[in-house]
């Protein structure tokens, strides 16, 4: 596996800009070797030569870069190193100021509050302070969050745990993090990290294996980025998008966001969200797509509405569909409601479909009604589907259908420029917030659904502000797809905010990027075996679906 090492500060990046040649940048780091040469021609630089955009701009950095084939390089990138004046806090979970008495406490709150919540700390021995939290201006959200109260710095987190129980003691909740963790503004240029990062460039030019997704033998079962890999025989592998986890919100491992597999398309997207599309050539793009589904029968002008496709009727993981309850806008990690809906359900979905009231119609491969059910939760016929409907709409959909008569159902993407996805589009794995767009950093959080109303900003604070473990996808001015993982939640990573996440792409040379899920479902597999250091504590978390480079020439 050909490999090379290259190590230099963020001044490179002015060498750049007086318009050195990229070989002006690296620094030898061991003795010259034909592995720490350029790659051959038939393989592209794996990524911008430049530093990365990522604290300090002194930090040392380093790269070491794998060939995996012709076209496909993992660069693996360590940056910065552990700070003296980091360390381990208990902060303070501040009770809320409103008058339901069910509202929940929370990390952040007026500056009044925090005080009061300190003052009390204080007169119980509990040497309490208030920090006012600025988070960096992103294009739709950021600034001012408010004050978050902490108490002691620790060398390591057991340390904190009598403060913690003290605190219990003193009436209010409170947990041991580290300041590494914090995404304040200005915290970028004052941590001097560590940061471990890989990255996985794949030239469509040149690669002639293949870029796909997979989600294991069904939709509603979750598996490992690494399960999925080795199932698949792939070369290398990523964590894909947003999945159910909660049996309370759905079928656990299914997409939350669109999803497309082999050109079909298997789940709706979440309002305009935007989305990794990937082409039969291997090419990449972002594009935001919505959804265009409808159930009609054969010779008739009329159609109704399909709300969704393979998902539980009625519960909505990340909202932004028509109707949705509390908001038809995209709201992450929330799960919204509809109590009339039209759901159709593909073989893929796995052994059965949601049981429960209300009516299912079953088509064979031809679109055929083989029984209409007044029931729902049925197998789901090789080649066919079935139709759920609930509610006002089971009356619709039973209106409709009739045994021996056909439907045709609709399952459209549209992008935003009005018009239905390419046929060429193979998959499509969903994410969010964009991050960068047409070359500039313009981070949405807001529109793609990181921000809550009302909730004292605790949801963009842990979310969007801190800093966390991160999955990023993109493309390059070249045309390249880039799929990134960002280590974090561990004093030896300490993970991206989402505006570093976004810094760290377009730093990288990604024109166009989205934040992938992340957290405990980060993880890159490259020759069978994970390569980054998973944030879970039970160890690597089984997931929705993966990006999978496979060894096999596209057909």
């Amino acid at each position: 596996m050909p490999a090379f090492k290259l190590s230099f500060r963020r001044t490179a990046a002015a060498a750049l800009a007086l318009g050195l040649p990229a070989a002006s940048l690296a620094v030898s780091a061991g003795p010259s070797t034909a592995a720490q040469q350029a790659p051959a021609a038939d393989t592209a630089v794996p990524v911008a030569s430049r530093a990365l955009d990522l604290g300090a701009a002194d930090l040392p950095e380093q790269r070491a870069v794998s060939t995996l084939a012709p076209g496909l390089t993992l660069t693996s990138i360590t940056r910065g190193a552990a700070a003296e004046n980091l360390y381990w806090t208990a902060e303070v979970a501040i009770p809320s100021a409103s008058p339901d008495p069910d509202a929940p406490p929370s990390a952040l709150s007026s500056e009044a509050q925090a005080r009061a919540v300190a003052a009390r700390l204080l007169a119980a021995g509990i040497p309490a302070r208030v920090e006012h939290v600025q988070s960096p201006q992103l294009a739709d959200a950021g600034g001012d969050l408010g004050y978050r109260v902490r108490a002691g710095q620790f060398a390591a987190k057991a340390d904190g745990s009598p403060t913690v129980a003290r605190i219990k003691d003193a009436g209010f909740a409170s947990s041991v993090i580290y300041t590494g963790w914090d995404g304040d503004e200005g915290t970028s240029e004052n941590t001097r990290g560590p940061w471990k990062l890989k990255v996985l460039t794949i030239d469509p030019k040149v690669f002639r294996g293949e870029l796909t997704s997979s989600f294991g033998p069904n939709l509603q079962d979750r598996e490992t980025t690494s399960q999925l890999s080795s199932a698949a025989g792939a070369l290398a592998a990523v964590n894909g998008g947003y999945f159910v986890l909660d049996p309370g919100a759905g079928a656990p491992g299914d997409p939350a966001g669109t999803a497309v597999r082999d050109g079909k398309v298997l789940s709706e997207p979440v309002g305009d969200r935007p989305s990794l599309v990937i082409g039969n050539r291997n090419e990449g793009s972002i594009q935001r797509l919505q959804w265009d589904g409808s159930v009609a029968a054969a010779g008739k002008a009329a159609k109704l509405a399909l709300d969704g496709i393979n998902r539980v009727p009625g519960l909505i993981r990340n909202c932004g569909g028509a109707d949705d309850t509390p908001t038809s806008l995209p709201l992450h990690d929330v799960t919204c409601t509809d109590t009339d809906e039209i759901v159709t359900f593909t073989p893929e979905f796995g052994p059965a479909t949601p049981s429960g009231p209300g009516v299912e119609v079953v088509l064979d491969a031809k679109g055929t009604v083989t029984a209409v059910n007044n029931v729902r939760g049925t197998a789901v016929p090789a080649g066919g589907r079935t139709i759920q409907a609930i509610g006002a709409d089971a009356p619709r959909l039973a209106g409709l259908a009739r045994t021996g008569s056909r439907l045709t159902v609709e399952t459209g993407l549209v992008g935003s420029d009005g018009k239905p996805l390419e046929q060429g589009a193979s998959d499509v794995v969903n994410g969010g917030p964009m991050l960068v767009e047409n070359g500039t950093v313009r981070v949405t959080a807001s529109r793609d659904g990181m921000v809550r109303a009302g909730d004292s900003n605790s949801f963009y604070y842990g979310w969007v502000h801190k800093r966390n473990p991160r999955t990023i996808a993109g493309i390059d001015a070249q045309g390249r797809t880039l799929l990134v993982t960002a280590d974090g939640r561990q004093t030896a990573s300490l993970g991206l905010s989402i505006k570093e996440a976004a810094d760290v792409a377009r730093s990288l040379g990604m024109v166009d990027a989205i934040n992938l899920d992340g957290g405990g479902s980060t993880t890159m597999v490259s020759g069978g075996k994970v390569v980054n250091s998973t944030s879970d504590a039970a160890g690597e978390r089984p997931v929705g679906d993966a990006l999978l480079l496979l060894p096999g020439r596209k057909p």
